[in-house]
């Protein structure tokens, strides 16, 4: 692997990088088993916000959320949070869990049921006038039912709808958090590390291969999941955003484009890096080096209270200045940890700014159909005004043939 052009570039002078044959290709993730996560403390957050939502309760129903609260990780869960404090919080699943949220969630009473929710409705209804449920997670028919079992048990009580609380709360990062991204960021750069170290990104190979080689070495350096389908597009498929591996057969001199990611204890890991197999044409060099700039001035516009359409612009102002634009067809990013697209989503459209501590990809890309695509990204933590945001995804960025 040689590489053809370097990415002098600020941001990334103080990490390591790893490359194929470097010491990290060996490293196996490892997991501190006795790190306490806040469920409490991130409890307590919430419930501070309920009463400026006009409820006194309120049933949290989406499981990525039930886990953020309560460590639980079962398929069949809510939660109950009281505003007046701790004591009445409840935690429901069903009876295929009861050991389970008994060792996940020790400090909460749970309730033996199955339908979580409108259990935990009733439930409430017994103290509280108004009680609050996720209406971006509830469906029309969820919400129908909720309401016949408010009105059987406390016909003047009301229910009443909250916005995205849990997920407002999400995007800042504790430090537990930051170390479990970080430890993605690490399987998913060995291990890409690992596949070209071995020569199995090279012509002849298959998008299917590749992907599937790289998702077992993701594995095996401590992954317990992958965090999306692996994109593997060699070739023409380059320029396809989101294009789903195949058996289209990696030729030289083609561009191809990696997207992946590993979860290491439910947090996840995004990195995409485009490479050139054997040789280079100038039109590569030309979009990758165009792509670079673009990435590395979204990057440094990452900031505590940035408004998150000018850290977009910040990167796409260099490719529309080149007169790519049109050529660039999504946003710069999203946030990433319990889920692999969380808030803050960072494009032409967002509303709100960067919290610090949030944890975000940077992204932009240039696709020319029928030719090929460059896509660069990184996952970075937003860090205190004045400061660089924390590199996570480590692997090199210069330009590389392989």
């Amino acid at each position: 692997m040689a590489d053809v052009s370097a990415d002098n570039d600020p941001i990334q002078d103080d990490p390591p990088q790893v490359t194929a044959g470097g010491p990290a290709t060996g490293g196996v993730v490892r997991i501190d088993s006795e790190t306490t996560v806040p469920h409490a403390a991130r409890r307590d957050r919430l419930r501070a916000l309920l009463t400026g939502e006009g409820v006194q309760t309120l049933v949290v129903s989406d499981l990525i959320n039930v886990r953020y609260l309560s460590g639980f990780t079962g398929s069949n869960a809510a939660l109950l949070i009281d505003a007046a404090g701790p004591d009445d919080d409840r935690i429901c699943t069903d009876g295929r869990y009861i050991t389970q949220v008994g060792e996940q969630s020790p400090d909460l009473t749970a309730v033996i049921a199955r339908d979580c929710a409108a259990e935990l409705v009733a439930l409430a209804a017994e103290q509280a006038p108004v009680i609050g449920f996720e209406a971006h997670v509830v469906t029309v028919e969820q919400c129908e039912r909720l309401r016949e079992r408010l009105f059987d048990t406390r016909p003047e009580a009301d229910l009443r709808g909250v916005g995205r609380l849990v997920e407002d709360l999400r995007m800042v990062k504790d430090p537990g958090e930051v170390e479990l991204l970080r430890m993605a960021c690490q399987a998913a750069d060995v291990a890409l590390a690992a596949i070209i170290e071995r020569g199995l990104l090279a012509p002849g190979r298959t998008e299917r291969e590749v992907a599937r080689a790289l998702e077992w070495e993701m594995y095996a350096r401590g992954a317990d999941e992958i965090s999306f389908e692996t994109i593997v597009a060699a070739g023409a498929n380059s320029a396809v955003p989101h294009h789903r591996p195949t058996d289209a057969v990696l030729a030289s001199g083609d561009l191809v484009k990696i997207d992946f990611g590993a979860v290491v204890d439910g947090y996840h890991s995004d990195m995409t890096r485009t490479y050139v197999l054997d040789h280079a044409s100038e039109w590569q060099r030309e979009i990758y080096e165009l792509v670079a700039e673009a990435q590395r001035a979204g990057r440094e516009a990452l900031s505590p209270g940035a408004d998150l359409r000018a850290v977009d612009a910040a990167a796409r102002d260099v490719i529309d200045g080149a007169g790519f634009g049109d050529q660039y067809v999504h946003g710069l990013g999203h946030g990433v940890g319990l889920e692999i697209h969380e808030a803050p989503g960072i494009g032409k459209l967002a509303a709100g700014t960067l919290p610090e501590r949030a944890a975000v990809t940077v992204e932009p890309g240039i696709y020319l159909p029928g030719r090929g695509g460059v896509r660069i990204e990184d996952t970075l933590v937003v860090t205190a005004a004045g400061h660089r945001p924390e590199l996570l995804t480590m692997t090199d960025k210069a330009f590389t043939i392989v």
